[in-house]
Parts: structure tokens; C-alpha cells; sequence
């Protein structure tokens, strides 16, 4: 599965507003400046964001956006999904199934539980979690470090000293 970039810049866009957030509203310029990111994608992003009641605009002069609620109330998986963005593996429509007779494929199941797996995963995660990099499990690569014995890096025994190859 491939998170497309509306719902990776929705994500970047939220951990900007809450990390900047303890200065008052924040401006969409300011975080696509900050980000890299279209302002005009942003304003698309956060009409979305805005209606799932994530965020919420302060008009006038100082005005911008504030979170709705508290970084820790805030899973990642609620900010993917009010971007539309779906959390699925398959090919397949909820209706009709991947092949061109309406069978699903014979590898559904599998892309179907990696689907429930990656929004398990999400929904596991706050936005707290990603300001405070507390990010759980083996992606960070310091696990499952693989080394031959002497410490060159080779298929083979895993190491336990995730140092040892540094």
C-alpha cells in the first residue's frame, strides 16, 4: 500500500500546528512555508480537517488555525481518514471484488488484513506520539540488525546488540 501525499501532508501539516500551537493560531502560510507544501493544497486539507471537527479556524487579525482537541486525543488515523485517504491494501471496491468477473483475487485476504493492520497501527499513534517521537516497533532499523560474526552486517544470525554494526 502507498499513502498517497494527502494524507502524508495532512500528517506533516498537523504535527507543524501542534508543535507551533503554544504561540496561538497558526497560519496556513506559516506551515506551508515551514513544510514545503502548496498553500492551496493545505487550504484543500484543512477544509477537511476542519469539518472532521480536528481543527478549527480563528478568523481576524492573529488569526490561523488551533487543534480542536489535544495532540493526545488525536490519532494519526483520524487525520488520514478525514483526508479521504482510504486505509486499504486491496484493489477492490467494498461492491465488487478485483477481477474483471467481480471474484476477488486469491491474494485479497492477504492485502485485505495488511490494510487492517496499517490502520491498527495508526490508530495506535497520537499526534503527541509523533512531537514526542515515540514511535513503536522495528522501523526506526535499529532491530533485527543481521551480523556475521566479527560485526560485518550479512544475512545470517540476528544481533542483539543493535550497536555492534554502528
Amino acid at each position: 500500500m502507498k499513502l498517497s501525499t494527502k494524507g502524508r501532508y495532512a500528517v506533516m501539516a498537523m504535527a507543524d500546528l501542534a508543535d507551533a500551537a503554544d504561540s496561538g493560531p497558526v497560519t496556513l502560510s506559516d506551515i506551508a512555508s515551514r513544510q514545503s507544501i502548496s498553500l492551496s493544497y493545505l487550504e484543500q486539507l484543512f477544509a477537511k480537517l476542519r469539518r472532521a471537527d480536528i481543527v478549527s479556524s480563528v478568523r481576524g487579525p492573529g488569526g490561523g488555525y488551533k487543534l480542536s482537541r489535544l495532540p493526545t486525543e488525536i490519532r494519526i488515523s483520524d487525520i488520514i481518514l478525514a483526508v479521504d485517504e482510504p486505509l486499504r491494501a486491496t484493489r477492490c471496491s467494498e461492491a465488487k471484488g478485483c477481477l474483471s468477473d467481480g471474484r476477488r483475487c486469491i491474494t485479497h485476504d492477504l492485502w485485505d488484513e495488511l490494510g487492517r493492520h496499517i490502520y491498527l497501527f495508526l490508530s495506535s499513534i497520537t499526534l503527541e506520539d509523533v512531537l514526542e517521537r515515540r514511535l513503536f516497533g522495528a522501523a526506526s532499523g535499529a532491530v533485527g540488525r543481521i551480523e556475521r560474526p566479527g560485526g560485518n552486517l550479512r544475512a545470517g544470525r540476528v544481533s542483539n546488540d543493535i550497536h555492534a554494526a554502528e
